[in-house]
């Protein structure tokens, strides 16, 4: 991982052939023709790793040459090569379904995760025992961020809710964010290709029920790339996908039931007043429109759900000290 991490930060890597230790985290990274940027993310993932994590590699279909590239790293990595291009929800199912961790680790082949990454999920684990963490990212375009304008944590911040439905601060969903209960992963039947590209959103709706979530406001975990072939630049495909949401709470298919339709509500609403701002930004006039008609009852209970938070006050946070017990600085 050039220049993001000194020679001091960096592990040894063991293989994961013979590992015969409990898997806390199993790292699942996907990739489909990022030659150019596997490598970086691959990398974070082995300067991260400690003796209790193994590394799955999905290579969904590249022609590029990533496979050669995945091939070199030997067995400090599990590859697992797909011949025919599924897409990222099938890549990431197939990287779960054979792994052995306790938590699953999404990172997207263009994402890196910073060296204290599995450190911090770490404490949050053995102090909340959650079923779901929501990781902070921080993004950046171009070359990685040199070691120095990345300093190590001292502590971390964090809410805890009694699950996803109660959040009530924002969180940038991505795959590369999410940190989930293997067993709470699988009982949801895990990503739906259906539902990309906001199939991070349905996920964690679907997960939504699951049990205690934390959302981690401090440090950042995951360095996000931005760049042209970001999804988030498409804004048709997410309205789509947004509309399948919609017919989806309509016919019961998100936990919960009545007693807790306005909180799903609420957080449906917040998806709608962003995408409806960026299709008039855009000019999709007509899709903002149906998304107000279709949507009203969901901005309401957004509107109501924010005045709460104003008036009431959010969940308070708290502070974890990352040193104790043993966890690991970097320096």
């Amino acid at each position: 991982m050039r220049g993001l991490l000194p020679a001091a930060w960096r592990m040894t890597v063991r293989p994961t052939a013979h590992a015969y230790w409990r898997m806390r985290f199993s790292i699942i990274i996907t990739c489909y023709n990022q030659g150019k940027l596997i490598k970086d993310a691959v990398d974070s993932a082995l300067s991260a790793r400690r003796d209790s994590e193994e590394i799955i590699v999905v290579d969904d279909g590249s022609t590029d040459g990533s496979r050669e590239l995945l091939r070199s790293y030997g067995r400090a990595v599990r590859l697992v090569c797909r011949e025919i291009n599924g897409g990222a929800g099938v890549a990431r199912n197939c990287g779960a379904s054979v792994a052995t961790g306790d938590f699953l680790v999404f990172l997207d082949g263009d994402d890196v995760l910073l060296p204290w990454a599995l450190d911090v999920y770490q404490r949050i684990v053995e102090r909340k025992e959650p079923k779901l963490i929501l990781s902070r990212m921080q993004w950046f375009r171009g070359a990685l961020p040199r070691a120095q304008a990345v300093a190590a944590p001292q502590s971390i911040r964090i809410v805890e809710y009694m699950d996803y439905m109660r959040k009530d601060r924002p969180f940038g969903n991505s795959a590369s964010a999410l940190v989930i209960d293997r067993r709470a992963f699988h009982q949801v039947s895990g990503w739906l290709q259906e539902m990309f590209p906001m199939d991070d959103q349905d996920l964690t709706f679907r997960l939504g029920d699951s049990g205690r979530t934390i959302q981690i406001l401090s440090p950042a975990t995951v360095l996000h790339r931005e760049h042209e072939a970001n999804s988030i630049h498409h804004i048709p495909p997410f309205i789509v996908v947004l509309f399948r949401m919609l017919e989806r709470e309509r016919q019961g298919g998100y936990p919960g039931g009545e007693p807790r339709r306005l909180e799903r509500y609420g957080l449906l609403g917040g998806l709608i007043l962003h995408w409806t701002k960026r299709a008039v930004k855009r000019g999709l006039y007509r899709d903002a429109a149906t998304l107000l008609v279709q949507g009203w009852p969901m901005l309401a209970a957004a509107i109501a759900r924010r005045c709460k938070a104003v008036f009431a006050g959010r969940r308070p946070s708290e502070t974890l000290a990352i040193q104790e017990q043993g966890v690991r600085l970097y320096s």
